[in-house]
């Protein structure tokens, strides 16, 4: 399964370019069975419109049939549990094409597949294998991912849930709360993380949990802005006994388990930024060609063509970054893929979101209407920047590990070698490389800017741990600076390895070096906005605004007798 040490964007920034990895990549189109699957999918959703859909608010029983019979409650649930057995890769293919039809459909498998059972796929025994996964790839038995905690989101190490193993280590007996857990009202199955020492905060357990246990309580459907079709609910365990053999992996081992499946889940969301990108530059082609102002097309005009191209650039490099991401993973199920899988969610969710607005202003007012797909769509995607982590944990999270990776390779160095200010800098003499020869110039160049970007990331953690210390994480700007330039840089290579790919397949590749340039001009001009020397100045500023804009919250809330909570004082 593999022992989940590789790093490669860290490895590439500080140490070495792994060109096996990179040149063992296989760019892939949905293969016969996964097409055929997305074929199938496709002629189910057209008696089934997402606007009748979102109006009834559950899944109707025959559509919930047609998907079991479709395999979709199994499609990466190995064969030999009664699943489909697709790749990670031919899994997302799938996911891709579902949310480009409807977004609050897929939502439904994604969560139940990606993050539901994947904890079971990868940490369950024999025995929790062959009881749980020939439910969950028939459709008989839903899953959720129960993490999410009513004051706890993005902190998990901090949960409250608590799980206490009974005096005869028959079983645990769980307490606590969840919340926002997505299949929550469809889930006969549940991945329930718990502290097994409040004392010790992230020595956690994952355990498999029935619904239908005593004392598992599920909340009624919650009211969302979209994604209506999908269950959102908060779930209460009160002295919940869960089997002991229930528990996944180790005593401790939950925190790691959570961080894991969450890595799968942020490639669901690539692949379903993917498929919303496509569909809505698809459907921007049709209305510009077809709605016309000043007497021509609105093709024509330069500001709308410039939406179509970014939509479809973008969509391209969230594809290879989900590719490249599932590659590493395919290669080692545990591998260590947090900075790809996170830059991944990012770039896909972000990128997807200015493009469903982009989408709606070329629909002009007709954009604005329900019964075009622009208004729901926007109000169906957008969570996807608050599901797997927001965007501003994203935003600060990759660089904070590579300072960690950084500090860690500096400690390990030989006990002689000088540990201060010189032995940091010395760090800079190992300049990053990309060691691989390329055919094409476009490439060529591409690859020369990923290097520079690279030695630029590099000095930036160097001067960052050097000047803040420990207090790096309070430097958030900062760290966005740095999240910016790795995120255009994985964007680079992993198109580079989609095109170089496809190259050696003799396929057609004129299109993606077009591309390519395209998006190396579009991370030159964010190397120059992540160096600027306004920086600085902007920060200050950003400091003494805010600093007057919350003395002004705390007069007016004194003056109306709120404190800090919006809470009336006694």
């Amino acid at each position: 399964m593999g022992n989940g040490h590789n790093k490669f964007l860290s490895d590439f920034y500080l140490k070495r370019f792994d060109h096996i990895v990179f040149e063992s990549f296989v760019a892939a189109s949905p293969d016969p069975k996964a097409a055929e699957i997305i074929e199938k999918f496709h002629g189910l959703a057209k008696h089934f419109p997402a606007a009748s859909l979102e109006k009834s608010s559950v899944i109707p029983d025959r559509l919930r049939q047609g998907l079991k019979e479709i395999g979709i409650f199994g499609l990466n649930i190995p064969s030999r549990y009664g699943g489909v057995g697709l790749s990670l890769t031919q899994y997302l293919k799938v996911l891709k094409e579902m949310a480009g039809i409807d977004m609050a459909l897929a939502l439904i498998p994604t969560a139940h597949l990606s993050i539901g059972t994947k904890g079971i796929v990868l940490y369950g025994s024999e025995e929790q294998k062959e009881k749980y996964l020939p439910k969950a790839a028939s459709g008989e038995m839903l899953f959720a991912y129960a993490l999410t905690e009513p004051t706890i989101g993005s902190d998990a190490q901090h949960i409250t849930t608590t799980a206490t193993l009974s005096k005869d280590k028959s079983h645990y007996v769980l307490n606590g709360h969840k919340a926002y857990i997505t299949n929550g009202g469809y889930a006969g199955g549940l991945v329930v993380f718990a502290q097994l020492d409040p004392k010790k905060p992230g020595h956690m357990g994952a355990f498999i949990v029935e619904t239908a246990t005593e004392g598992v309580t599920i909340g009624k459907n919650l009211d969302k802005m979209g994604l209506a079709i999908s269950s959102t609910t908060a779930i209460s365990f009160k002295e919940v006994r869960v089997p002991a053999e229930n528990l996944l992996a180790a005593p401790g081992d939950g925190f790691k388990i959570a961080m894991t499946i969450l890595n799968y889940g942020r490639l669901g969301l690539g692949a379903a930024s993917t498929g919303v990108m496509a569909q809505s530059g698809t459907e921007m082609v049709e209305r510009a060609a077809s709605r016309k102002q000043f007497g021509k097309p609105i093709k024509e005009f330069e500001l709308i063509q410039d939406k179509i191209v970014r939509a479809k650039v973008h969509a391209a490099v969230s594809e290879a970054m989900t590719d490249f991401t599932a590659h590493l993973l395919e290669k080692s199920p545990l591998a260590n893929v947090a900075i790809e899988s996170s830059h991944t969610k990012l770039f896909g969710t972000t990128r997807a979101w200015d493009t469903l607005y982009d989408a709606q202003q070329t629909a002009g007012g007709a954009g604005y209407l329900t019964g075009l797909p622009c208004e729901k769509r926007m109000r169906d995607f957008r969570v996807t920047t608050i599901f797997e982590g927001t965007t501003e944990i994203h935003t600060i999270y990759p660089p904070l590990l590579l300072v960690k990776d950084l500090t860690s390779i500096h400690d390990h160095k030989d006990e002689d070698e000088d540990r201060g200010v010189t032995g940091w800098l010395s760090d800079l003499v190992h300049r990053p490389s990309f060691d691989l020869i390329l055919q094409e110039e476009a490439m060529r160049k591409a690859a020369d800017f990923a290097v520079g970007n690279a030695k630029l990331i590099k000095k930036k953690l160097i001067w960052g741990a050097l000047r803040y210390g420990k207090h790096i994480g309070d430097h958030e700007f900062f760290l966005a600076r740095i999240t910016s330039l790795s995120l255009y840089t994985y964007g680079i290579l992993a198109l580079l390895a989609v095109i170089e790919s496809r190259r050696k397949q003799g396929l057609d590749i004129s299109e993606l070096l077009m591309i390519l340039e395209y998006f190396v001009a579009e991370a030159e001009e964010n190397r120059r906005a992540a160096t600027s020397d306004f920086h600085e100045k902007r920060d200050k500023l950003h400091q003494q605004l805010f600093k007057a804009i919350d003395q002004d919250g705390d007069k007016e809330r004194e003056s109306t007798g709120e404190d800090r909570r919006g809470e009336k004082n006694d």
